[in-house]
């Protein structure tokens, strides 16, 4: 009788990632601080103005702090993907059975996208531009290619950039007469112009192709626009920016020493950031979010590999890292933590108003919003450190 081969080790947790993905998290969490209304509770100061633009989207152009979440989220599901797929080479599980969880994963992300995108609606709202939803759509694809040699990937990542870019590159720009106002809700000095204005908002080849399909769902009224501009296409450079995490944990998988592997994250977030902000400053490809051009993909997985480099050199080089046990709590159960946000905030704010009276907070004065956001997350924070404590994870 042969000997069975031997399992493999599985991949032990690192911590630069597990305390990045629970400082995303916070940033989405931190919403409830409210930081809009201390803006305008202290009209001029440029802290709380400051403050105030980096828990916001921007308009259209550019990026703010509160931008790079969704970015980074996506990311990171890249970055663990080759330990998940180390981990199952350990269990020697069929080939199979990897692919069908993927599939299923895939599922999963986008209908929780759609059901919470439906909260609050009289009937269940067919739209994808969601973050889960977003992973979902691209995430059998991106299992595939972490399964190929890293050259496919960079071919994938060349070809997906070029592809989305010609997609708004050749949509004819709308005739004279077409009703910005209707659909755009950008100030004139915020519009794209020139050539960039192929990817003006809710004027472009992906809001066409949202009209079609979301309009083949069941919905109140037909499907016009997205308020804020977002489209079911930008899953594709989703994709992209998803294909980089995979590469970035591919090189942090290895042997190799964390200051190389940091110096390396380095140089590309860098290289990155440049050639993102070179195709926005020289009009070929505007830098936009919402839409997720090629130039929004370059330049904010450069701040995602800075971000990596930062949370490795701090965690993954011997430092004390107690520092960072509170963002780990949160980045060990993001599905909740994101899930959480959408459904239970408005419960913990009932539950303050019912338990302490709805004036807890007035003895602040201009603070108060302040005050009860941080209430709000003390409360969200302690709710899963308690499921860390218990090892309740939620996974998908």
């Amino acid at each position: 009788m042969s000997a069975s081969p031997p399992s493999l080790a599985p991949p032990a947790r690192v911590a630069s990632v597990d305390a990045y993905r629970g400082f995303v998290m916070l940033l989405m969490l931190a919403e409830v601080l409210n930081l809009r209304q201390m803006k305008k509770n202290f009209l001029g100061s440029e802290f709380w103005n400051f403050l105030a633009f980096h828990q916001d989207h921007v308009a259209w152009r550019g990026c703010s702090l509160h931008d790079l979440i969704q970015p980074s989220f996506s990311f990171l599901v890249g970055v663990a993907l080759p330990f998940s797929l180390l981990s199952r080479a350990g269990r020697a599980e069929p080939l199979w059975l990897g692919w069908l969880h993927a599939v299923w994963r895939a599922f999963l992300l986008v209908a929780l996208g759609v059901f919470l995108r439906s909260m609050g609606k009289p009937q269940t709202n067919f739209t994808f531009e969601d973050t889960l939803s977003q992973i979902g759509l691209g995430y059998v694809f991106l299992y595939g290619l972490a399964r190929l040699r890293p050259a496919w990937q960079w071919a994938a990542f060349g070809t997906i950039l070029v592809g989305y870019w010609l997609a708004f590159a050749v949509y004819p720009l709308p005739p004279a007469d077409f009703d910005y106002k209707a659909v755009n809700g950008l100030a004139v000095e915020e519009r794209p112009t020139g050539f960039a204005a192929h990817w003006d908002k809710n004027s472009n080849t992906a809001w066409a192709f949202d009209a079609w399909l979301l309009n083949q769902f069941p919905r109140e009224a037909p499907f016009t626009h997205n308020r804020g501009g977002y489209a079911t296409l930008s899953f594709i450079p989703t994709l992209a920016t998803m294909i980089l995490g995979l590469l970035a944990g591919g090189w942090l998988r290895t042997q190799t020493a964390p200051r190389e592997k940091i110096k390396r994250f380095v140089a590309v977030g860098l290289g990155l950031l440049a050639s993102g902000w070179l195709l926005d400053a020289t009009g070929i490809c505007p830098n936009v979010k919402r839409i997720w051009t090629p130039a929004w993909v370059l330049f904010s997985a450069g701040w995602c590999f800075l971000l990596l480099a930062l949370f490795a050199a701090l965690l993954d080089t011997g430092l004390p890292g107690g520092w960072a046990f509170p963002l780990k709590v949160i980045g060990a159960n993001s599905i909740a933590a994101y899930v959480g946000e959408h459904l239970i905030k408005g419960f913990v704010a009932a539950s303050f108003i019912i338990h302490f009276g709805g004036n807890v907070f007035s003895q602040f004065g201009p603070y108060e919003p302040l005050a009860s956001g941080v209430a709000l997350l003390a409360v969200f924070w302690l709710i899963l450190w308690w499921m860390y404590r218990r090892k309740v994870f939620v996974r998908i």
